[in-house]
């Protein structure tokens, strides 16, 4: 079974892309892959197993 999170990422202007590679290696470390970005929210959706 599978189990889903969304992520609305609030980046800010300065070191932009630094922030958004930390939040995607610290979604890892916790077995999350990223599963979609919604172009027109900047929303992640992320998944993971359930029973892992």
């Amino acid at each position: 079974m599978k189990e889903y999170k969304i992520v609305s990422p609030k980046l800010g202007w300065k070191n932009r892309t630094q922030k958004y590679e930390d939040l995607l290696n610290q979604n890892a470390r916790e077995g999350w892959v990223v599963h979609s970005i919604f172009q027109n929210t900047g929303g992640i959706l992320f998944e993971r197993d359930k029973n892992r």
